[in-house]
């Protein structure tokens, strides 16, 4: 496309230029001629600079366009990946339900970083204020997973977590959430929960490329 557009844009200018060097007049002097092609000449330049330069605008204009990495409003971008941090409560199956329609899921955590752990802290109310991600032991006792199936390498829960307590829910506590909001040592800062009780949560999406016009971040 850019080079495309260089070349398109040359060759107008090229066309336009050479076409003003026939004006159909009867010869002149030698001085004039010389004088008419010295004047064309330099105007032939200026305008293949002038080319050039709204050729490379272009080409920033399309890079810009194809190349940032973005997030629709209302959600936070962190490198390559979009976040949607909640305002309303409810189940983990309604959170996760939440996030597939709008093109995401429920946050995967498989490394250590403290984007989330800080952005969930200013964002508790109160201490109970946790929010949903996509972890969940639900199919087999123990055995937790992430929403896309993928096995709990790396963990961050809270030294007597999980318990797995029945003294809520009979089922016991098969979902994880994650938020302390005084600040995780280590970023150990995840509890197991009922899956049925109504929290906030954590989406999680892949930044899109070369929807919106805005700058890169």
């Amino acid at each position: 496309f850019c080079t495309e557009a260089l070349y398109v844009c040359l060759m107008s200018c090229d066309i336009f230029v050479s076409s003003t060097g026939s004006t159909g007049e009867a010869p002149g002097s030698q001085q004039t001629k010389s004088t008419r092609r010295s004047k064309v000449t330099s105007e032939r330049v200026a305008l293949l600079v002038l080319c050039a330069l709204m050729a490379a605008a272009v080409i920033v204009i399309y890079r810009l366009y194809d190349s940032c990495l973005k997030c629709e409003t209302g959600w936070e971008q962190h490198g390559g990946q979009c976040y949607y941090f909640s305002t309303r409560r409810s189940s983990w199956k309604e959170s996760r339900s939440f996030c597939k329609r709008r093109g995401g899921d429920l946050v995967k955590i498989d490394s250590r970083e403290d984007f989330l752990e800080k952005t969930v802290r200013k964002k508790m109310d109160v201490a109970d204020d946790l929010f949903w991600i996509g972890l969940t032991d639900s199919k087999t006792e123990g055995e937790w997973l992430w929403v896309d199936d993928s096995p709990l390498n790396t963990s961050f829960w809270m030294s007597w977590e999980p318990d797995n307590w029945t003294g809520e829910d009979p089922d016991g506590e098969n979902c994880a959430r994650m938020g302390v909001r005084g600040g995780a040592t280590d970023l150990k800062c995840w509890f197991d929960k009922s899956c049925k009780v109504n929290q906030k949560y954590i989406c999680e999406k892949e930044a899109e490329i070369g929807e919106y016009m805005v700058s890169c971040v």
